[in-house]
């Protein structure tokens, strides 16, 4: 009798500590699950998007224009100008875009950088046959230093702002925004500030809308199919291609 009552004894003991661990281990699963969930909010409520309803409908309308306008006329496009001549094209567009990507390589203290933005000017000019042909990078391996004025602004501190997406140009900040200006006042593509400097092509905004629409068709005709590729994934089109585009900057800012 007495060895029954320790076995009981024994038993009931086991299967108080099974419930008190059962029991601890619920909780913390359930502390895991909240914490989780407080900061799965958390991290959504970090985006300060005080502009959310017209970027949604901004991003409607341009998604709509590229599949039914930019996209069946690069289609177009391509199927009538062999690939050799629109990657020609596409070279040359790049190449005269040099002022841009020296200035700000030159303003974020990249000497080395600005330095071969100019080397690759040069020689893709004058050896690339005026920059249809990227010599520097086929024979010299000197690549492009991509830099824009929003980079620049990254550069010295200032924060992305809120999101903003523009006509057309689609996902952007407030500091990219901001920094479309002075870049436009160097781009050889651009009427800004063609009384000051000599170099610009365009002598008005007519012009310079024509010039930059034709080097868009050219340079989605040699894309054509991954914007739909990354738009199947999207559950929903705005907030995807947002943080798409800030991932993107934040890449390029750290480079």
């Amino acid at each position: 009798m007495r060895y029954l009552k320790e076995e009981a004894n024994l038993r009931n003991l086991i299967l108080t500590i099974l419930f008190i661990t059962f029991s601890f281990s619920n909780e913390n699963a359930k502390d895991l699950e909240n914490e989780f969930d407080s900061e799965f909010s958390q991290k959504q409520e970090e985006v300060f998007d005080p502009l959310s309803g017209y970027n949604r409908a901004m991003t409607t309308f341009n998604d709509k224009v590229f599949l039914n306008v930019l996209n069946p006329i690069s289609k177009g496009y391509a199927y009538i100008t062999p690939e050799p001549i629109r990657i020609g094209i596409n070279n040359f567009f790049e190449n005269i875009m040099f002022p841009v990507r020296f200035t700000n390589n030159l303003l974020q203290l990249k000497f080395q950088n600005s330095s071969e933005e100019l080397g690759r000017f040069v020689i893709n000019s004058l050896w690339g046959l005026g920059g249809f042909l990227d010599s520097a990078t086929k024979e010299l391996n000197m690549k492009p230093h991509k830099e824009d004025f929003g980079q620049t602004l990254a550069f010295y501190g200032v924060g992305d702002g809120f999101p903003i997406v523009l006509p057309f140009l689609g996902p952007s900040n407030l500091r990219d925004t901001f920094g479309l200006l002075p870049d436009s006042y160097v781009s050889v593509l651009s009427a800004t500030g063609n009384s000051d400097l000599n170099y610009k092509i365009p002598n008005n905004i007519f012009e310079e809308a024509g010039i930059k629409t034709f080097d868009t068709i050219n340079s989605t005709s040699l894309t054509l199919g991954e914007y739909e590729s990354i738009r199947k994934d999207a559950l929903d089109l705005y907030p995807f291609l947002r943080d798409i585009y800030s991932q993107a900057r934040k890449k390029q800012i750290e480079e």
